[in-house]
């Protein structure tokens, strides 16, 4: 019984993944665009969801967290115009609704704290601003569906199917290559359940298990999946990895966000008076006259990456106690 389910689940999925995919005409712009004051590029986007996986594993938060996060924010980023200053205002407010969502609301981080410790120049009212914003441009709903779905739901059909169960195939070792591969915008432009079996995959390969590789077969021809489509991906993954595990791959770097922050944001940390720098959100955001795929400026930023910024003061004093997580292991393989 828990197998049929679990394949009804699976098929209702897939008919529904094509809701959640992000533009792929406003994918293209993004991947196209070069450095320039007005238009987001691929690099900043990149920066920004290795900054998103970094906050995430600070405040504790779930790869579904996380894995929505990211979702929100392509999808946004690939039918809107937002200029590179606003992008920090944008992906922070992604990360507090999909935490809102996933979250226990015990665990939630409180808007100001996410704001200080992300290190932004906007106030809690602009966040909330962006996050309405965002919601009515996606008519967001809790539901989403992600490549995560699709690598829990593969997951769970392999085991209910194996017949080896001392071959392990690690679930959270999956989650971690996944956030890996999103990290690079190019990923965004594949469908979540070719993502997911191109994941599935190399895991069982790397494990050498035939029996499993059987069950993944299985998935792909219920799915009517194409042989030349998942090759492609299943080779950008492989390429992913083997870059992501490359000792000259830079990496969010969790340790030092986890424990120490530069002075700059201790002081932030610690002031109660302290004034944002730049403007609000204004609040005719929207140009009526534009196409439905463009926006105006939304907010005003300019940080620099938490991945490099953070804890590059060595000197810098430590997170009060209230604000330390237990570091999350990471697993990654090339």
């Amino acid at each position: 019984m828990d197998a049929v389910r679990l394949m009804k689940e699976l098929r209702v999925n897939y008919e529904q993944e094509a809701d959640f995919l992000p533009n792929g005409k406003g994918l293209n712009l993004i991947v196209s665009a070069q450095q320039s004051a007005d238009q987001i590029t691929a690099k900043c986007r990149n920066v920004k969801v290795e900054d998103l996986w970094s906050l995430t594993s600070f405040f504790g938060y779930s790869t579904q967290t996380f894995v929505l996060a990211v979702s929100l924010l392509d999808r946004f980023l690939a039918m809107t115009r937002v200029q590179p200053r606003y992008l920090s205002c944008v992906s922070l407010s992604c990360l507090h609704m999909a935490a809102r969502v996933t979250e226990e609301e015990c665990n939630l981080t409180p808007t100001d704290e996410l704001i200080r410790i992300g290190q932004c120049r906007f106030t809690v009212s602009d966040l909330c601003r962006m996050e309405k914003i965002v919601t009515e441009k996606l008519r967001f709903q809790s539901k989403a569906v992600t490549a995560l779905t699709f690598l829990q739901l593969y997951h769970q059909i392999t085991l209910t199917h194996a017949t080896y169960r001392n071959e392990t195939l690690s679930l959270e070792k999956l989650e971690a290559q996944l956030k890996a591969c999103l990290c690079q915008i190019s990923f965004s432009k594949a469908k979540p359940s070719v993502l997911a079996l191109a994941l599935l995959r190399q895991g069982m390969e790397s494990i050498r298990s035939e029996d499993m590789l059987e069950i993944a077969f299985h998935i792909q021809r219920h799915l009517k999946i194409p042989d030349a489509e998942l090759q492609q991906w299943s080779q950008r993954v492989a390429r992913c990895l083997l870059d992501y595990a490359s000792p000259k791959c830079s990496k969010p770097n969790h340790r030092k966000l986890q424990w120490i922050v530069s002075r700059r944001t201790a002081q932030n940390l610690h002031s109660h008076r302290s004034v944002p720098e730049l403007p609000t959100i204004p609040e005719d955001c929207w140009d009526e006259s534009e196409s439905d795929d463009s926006c105006e400026d939304l907010m005003s930023s300019g940080e620099e990456s938490l991945s490099s910024s953070l804890g590059s003061d060595a000197e810098g004093p430590f997170f009060p106690l209230h604000l330390r997580r237990q570091k999350h292991r990471q697993y990654l393989n090339a």
